[in-house]
Formats: structure tokens, sequence, C-alpha cells
């Protein structure tokens, strides 16, 4: 009895095993092929690799796992740099960088949270607090960046450029559109609030920001100089900024910075004030002891020295009671009123 011959497959001959012969390519031909596969990093490496693999004769599996293991190296640090770049960090700090011992309570342990994976999944928020030179900024920055290592996109902005920006678009009918700027990114740094005088509609644009990144639970990071009892008169609103407020701290945390200011810690400056000093604001609240001469103080005091000389001389007339800085006599009011 005859056996059956197997009928090959006529898909068999297409799916031979190729022979180096079919499989040599020009270099040319190989660059092509790197590029529609978009892998760019090997490209540039896999002559050098070939090399060493061929001298130290590599299988053809540990060849390939390390030309996968470098192109996914290099991608991962171009990442790095588009998003770091794409994040408008004003400078690059990292949370090695900081000096934790300045601070009293402050410690890493305690912003353990906010280093993780689930500082953005959870949708959690951070306030920084404290006077100026104390790290606020560069703390947020650090955080920032970590997210990014993490898989995230951070933006960063200051709150004066926020509110000027969304302002405007309000203005123009574009507000939802610029929206997206602050409300897209997973993870938003929002940089000195209450340092600078903001317009009449600043709680209204902020609060579109803040509400949006509520409701998806994406987190913000805010640095700040005034306690949070004040951003109701820095954002012209007692109640919006409540409401701000509300919705950053319901997942967030504030967090106090002291310690001398990192700028000027080396001309001891806090240890040469007086415990009772009182400290003066830009904005003029609580003047000068000895205030610049106004244009009207200016005027009163050289019509003051005019009517002096006239008086000089005249009867009566008693020196030294006619004081440059106020034009009142006791004695020669009299006289006076005769001029």
């Amino acid at each position: 009895m005859r056996k059956d011959t197997p009928t090959k497959d006529p898909r068999s001959a297409a799916m031979a095993t190729p022979t180096p012969k079919n499989l040599e390519l020009s270099e040319g031909q190989l660059e092509i092929h790197f590029r529609r596969l978009h892998l760019a990093h090997m490209r540039r490496i896999y002559k050098e690799v070939a090399a060493l693999a061929e001298k130290e004769s590599w299988t053809y599996r540990d060849f390939l796992a390390l030309l996968l293991a470098e192109e996914v190296a290099g991608r991962r640090q171009t990442r790095l740099q588009r998003c770091t770049r794409n994040a408008h960090f004003p400078f690059f700090k990292t949370i090695d960088e900081f000096d934790f011992t300045l601070q009293s309570t402050l410690r890493q342990a305690l912003l353990g949270s906010y280093l993780g994976p689930d500082f953005v999944t959870e949708g959690r928020s951070l306030i920084l607090h404290g006077k100026t030179g104390r790290g606020k900024t560069h703390l947020a920055v650090a955080i920032g960046y970590r997210a990014i290592q993490n898989g995230f996109e951070t933006f960063f902005t200051t709150a004066a450029e926020l509110i000027e920006d969304l302002s405007n678009a309000s203005k123009k009918g574009r507000l939802q559109e610029s929206l997206a700027t602050y409300t897209h990114p997973q993870v938003l740094v929002i940089d000195e609030v209450g340092y600078l005088t903001y317009g009449p509609d600043a709680a209204n644009v902020l609060f579109h920001v803040v509400n949006d990144r509520h409701l998806r639970k994406r987190p913000m990071i805010f640095t700040t100089n005034k306690p949070m009892t004040e951003w109701g008169k820095v954002l012209h609103d007692e109640d919006m900024a409540a409401a701000i407020l509300d919705r950053v701290l319901e997942r967030g945390r504030l967090i106090h910075l002291d310690g001398p200011s990192g700028r000027t810690r080396h001309l001891n400056l806090e240890e040469s004030l007086p415990p009772d000093t009182k400290r003066l604001r830009i904005s003029g609240i609580g003047g000068s002891e000895f205030p610049e001469p106004t244009r009207d103080a200016r005027k009163l005091k050289k019509k003051t020295r005019k009517l002096k000389k006239r008086l000089v001389g005249a009867p009566g007339f008693e020196p030294g009671l006619l004081r440059p800085r106020q034009a009142r006599w006791p004695n020669n009011h009299l006289l006076a009123a005769q001029l």
C-alpha cells in the first residue's frame, strides 16, 4: 500500500528561512529601515555595537537585547529632554539639591508622597508658603521634574503670567481655548501667588483653572509668600479665593518653609536685625521714618522761606518762632496778617 506523499503548502516557499545572502543590505537600505521604524538611537549606535559583538563573540540574542535596551534608554532620555523643555521651568533643580538642613520642620520624608507616581494619579495638590528666598520655587521645580521622570507632563507658569494671559483671552472671547494651556498638562505649577498686583478678574480666571483641574483630579503646585487669609485681598475676591483654596486643599497640603534666605544667608541679615524690627512693604504701607519730601512739601518750604525773609526786620518780630516745616507762629500771627 502506497503512502500518501504530503502536499507542500504553497506558502511554505514564502516562509522559508532566509539565507545570509538574502539578508545582505546596503548601508542606505539599513538607514531606510531604521527611519521607517523610528529607531533613531539604534541607527546611531548599531555599527559600534555590531563591532563589539563580533569581537566578543556575542550570541544574536545578546546583540539584539543590547540594541533594544539602548533604544529604550535613548527614547526615555529624549522624552525627558523634550518634556523638561516644554515645562518652561525658570531653572533646573532636583530634590537632591535642596538643603533641608536650613528648615526647622520640613524634611524630605514629608514630601515622599509628592515624589512618586501617586502624586499625579491621585490628583494631590500642594501649597508651598514662606518668605522670599526660602526655596519654594526650587521645591516646586524639583517636584515637577520628578513627575516628568515618572512619565507625566508638567507645565510651569507664574500667577501673573497665567492671570494676564487668561484675562486677555477672556476679553477677546477665547477663554475656553486658552484654558487648555493650563488644564491639559498632568501637573501644573503656579509660582509667586501674591508677589505682584493682579487685575480685577484675577480670582475669576484662576478659579476656572483650579475648578477644571480639581474635577479631573489633576494636581497643582502653588508657591506663595502670602498666608491663606490674605489670598482674598490678593485676588480681589474673598469668596472666590476661599473656593479656590477649598478645591486645592481638599486633596492637597500646605507646607511652610522657614529658615534663612538661601540667597542672602551668607550676609546674616536675619541675625543683624533687632527682634522687634518692623519690616516695611514695598507697596508703601507703613512708610519710612524719614520720607522723601513730596512736591507739595517742597512748595510749602519755599513759600515759608520767602515769608521769613519778609518778616525778618519787621517791628515786633521775634526770630525762631517761625519754623520752616509749619507755617504757624504764636506771637507774630497778627503781624503776618497785616503783610
